[in-house]
C-alpha cells in the first residue's frame, strides 16, 4: 500500500469514525400517574400538591431543638456517611481516571546494565566477545484515535457511575436524617406511654388505699382489695415491656448518631415539643421521578450501563494509535545525551480483532442483557418510591381519624370514672366499677400516645418518601459528571 492510499484510509476511518459505536442514552420518560392515591384512599388534609419538593433540613418543621442538635451530630459523626462520602471519592477519582485514558499516553525509562556483544554474528571472528557497559534513557509517546468511541464510552459510563454514587449519598444522607427522627419520636411516644402507666398505677394504688379503708370500715368485702390488688399488679406488669422499649430506642438512637450507648445519653424527647406541620408540600409523581435521590442513582445506573454496549461494541472495529519513540544509547554517560547516539521512531499501530469476536459479541451481548436489567431495576425503583409515598399518606389520613378517636375516648373515660368515683363516694356503686373505669381511662390514655406517635412517624416517613435530598450535592455531581 503507497504512502497516499494509507492516509486516504486512515482519512476515511477517521470521517467514519467519529461518532462513538452503541446507543446514545435517553433518560426514562417521567410516568404519566397524576397522583399516588389509589382509588377509596382517605387525602389527608395537611398534605398539599405542589412543584417544591420538601428540601432543606426537612426535620426542622417538627420544631425540636434536640432533634435538630442530634441530626447535626450524626451527620458528623456517623460512620455510615464517612463511608458513603469515601465510596464517593473513589468513584471520582475513578472517572476521572477513565477522562484522562482520552489523552495521549507517554513512559519514561532509563536503564545501565553490561552487555556481551557477539562480534562473531557480524563476521568477526578472530575477536572476542567483550562484555561493555550500556547506559540507556528513553521514552515512547502514544495517542489511540479512538475512532469508534470505546474509549469515550467508557468515560461516558465512569462518569455515571459517579453520578450515582453521588445520588446514593444522598439518599444516605436523607435515610440517616429520617432515622434519627424516627427514634426521637419512638422515644417520644414511649415516654408518653409510660407516664400514662405510671400514672395509672398511682391511681390504682389510690384505689388500692380506698379499698382497705372501706374493708376496715366494714363497707367492702374482702375481695374487692383483691380485684383492685389485681388491676394493680396487671398495670405495673405492663411497665417493664416499655422500659425496655425506651432503653433500645435510646440505645438505636446512639448508634445513629455515631456513638456507642454507653458513651452518648439520648435527649429526652417530649411528644408534647414535636409538631406535626400543618401544611407538608408532596410534589406530582413526574417531578418527584426526577427528585428522589434513589430515582436519580437507577437513572444514572442505566446510563452507565447503556455507555458500556458501546464500549464492548467498539472492541469489534480496528483500533488506530500513534506511537512515537526517543531512545539515548551510549557506551558512557557522559555522552548518552549525544544527538549520534539517538534513536527514534514514529508511525501508526493499527489492531484489529481477528480470533476471538464471538467472544467479544457474547461481551457486547451481556452489557445489552445488563441494560435491560438496570431498566427494570429503574422501573421497580420508581414502583417502590410511589407505594411508599402512597403508603405514607394513608397513613397520615387515619392518623388524624385515630387521633380525633382516641381524644375523645379519652375525655369520656376521664369523665366515666369521675362519675364512679363521686358515685362510690356517695354509696351509690362499688369500688370494682371504679376500677373497671380506671381500667378503661388507663388504656385510652396510652391508646392516645401511641396514637400521637404514629401521626409523627408518619409525618417523618412521608417527608423521606417525598423529600430530596436535604445536602447541597450539586458540585459533588458537577465533579463526578466532568470527571473528578
Amino acid at each position: 500500500m503507497t504512502s497516499r492510499s494509507l492516509a486516504l484510509s486512515l482519512t476515511a476511518l477517521l470521517l467514519c469514525g467519529c461518532a462513538a459505536v452503541g446507543p446514545d442514552f435517553t433518560a426514562p420518560k417521567a410516568p404519566h400517574a397524576a397522583g399516588f392515591a389509589a382509588q377509596g384512599d382517605q387525602a389527608p388534609s395537611q398534605v398539599t400538591a405542589s412543584d417544591q419538593a420538601p428540601a432543606g433540613q426537612w426535620w426542622r418543621n417538627l420544631g425540636s431543638a434536640d432533634l435538630d442538635r442530634v441530626i447535626r451530630q450524626a451527620l458528623a459523626d456517623s460512620p455510615t456517611l464517612a463511608e458513603t462520602d469515601a465510596t464517593l471519592a473513589s468513584a471520582m477519582s475513578n472517572a476521572a481516571a477513565a477522562g484522562a485514558q482520552l489523552g495521549p499516553q507517554g513512559t519514561l525509562n532509563a536503564s545501565v546494565g553490561e552487555s556481551r556483544i557477539n562480534l562473531a554474528a557480524f563476521g568477526f571472528t578472530e575477536f572476542a566477545n567483550p562484555t561493555v557497559s550500556l547506559y540507556s534513557v528513553g521514552g515512547t509517546v502514544s495517542y489511540d484515535l479512538d475512532l469508534f468511541g470505546g474509549k469515550r464510552r467508557a468515560q461516558e459510563s465512569a462518569k455515571a457511575q459517579a453520578e450515582a454514587q453521588a445520588y446514593r449519598a444522598g439518599a444516605a444522607y436523607l435515610t440517616l436524617t429520617g432515622d434519627v427522627a424516627l427514634q426521637a419520636v419512638q422515644i417520644a411516644s414511649l415516654r408518653a406511654q409510660i407516664a400514662a402507666a405510671n400514672a395509672v398505677i398511682a391511681d390504682d394504688r389510690t384505689n388500692l388505699d380506698l379499698a382497705r379503708k372501706a374493708q376496715a370500715a366494714g363497707g367492702e368485702a374482702p375481695s374487692a382489695q383483691v380485684s383492685v390488688h389485681a388491676q394493680l399488679a396487671e398495670d405495673e406488669a405492663a411497665l417493664p415491656p416499655l422500659n425496655q422499649a425506651l432503653g433500645q430506642a435510646r440505645h438505636a438512637l446512639a448508634l445513629l448518631a455515631g456513638h456507642a450507648p454507653s458513651d452518648w445519653a439520648a435527649p429526652d424527647f417530649d411528644l408534647a415539643a414535636l409538631t406535626a406541620p400543618a401544611s407538608i408540600p408532596v410534589n406530582l409523581p413526574s417531578q418527584l421521578a426526577h427528585r428522589r435521590p434513589d430515582i436519580l442513582a437507577a437513572e444514572a445506573d442505566l446510563h452507565a450501563a447503556t455507555a458500556n454496549i458501546g464500549v464492548q461494541e467498539a472492541k469489534l472495529y480496528p483500533d488506530i494509535t500513534l506511537n512515537a519513540g526517543l531512545t539515548q544509547t551510549s557506551l558512557t554517560p557522559q555522552k548518552i545525551v549525544d544527538y549520534g547516539f539517538s534513536g527514534w521512531n514514529i508511525g501508526p499501530g493499527l489492531s484489529l480483532p481477528i480470533l476471538g469476536r464471538d467472544g467479544i459479541k457474547d461481551q457486547r451481548n451481556a452489557a445489552q442483557a445488563e441494560t435491560r436489567a438496570a431498566f427494570a431495576r429503574y422501573q421497580l425503583t420508581v414502583l417502590k418510591a410511589f407505594g411508599q409515598v402512597a403508603d405514607a399518606l394513608q397513613a397520615l389520613a387515619t392518623d388524624d381519624d385515630a387521633i380525633k378517636a382516641e381524644t375523645e375516648a379519652q375525655a369520656l373515660a376521664q369523665k366515666n370514672l369521675d362519675n364512679m368515683r363521686f358515685a362510690y363516694a356517695h354509696g351509690g356503686n362499688t369500688l370494682l366499677d371504679v376500677t373497671d373505669a380506671q381500667r378503661t381511662l388507663s388504656r385510652a390514655r396510652i391508646a392516645y400516645a401511641q396514637a400521637q406517635g404514629r401521626k409523627l412517624a408518619d409525618v417523618v416517613r412521608l417527608y423521606m418518601a417525598t423529600g430530596a435530598d436535604w445536602t447541597d450535592l450539586s458540585a459533588q455531581r458537577a465533579l463526578a459528571a466532568n470527571g473528578g
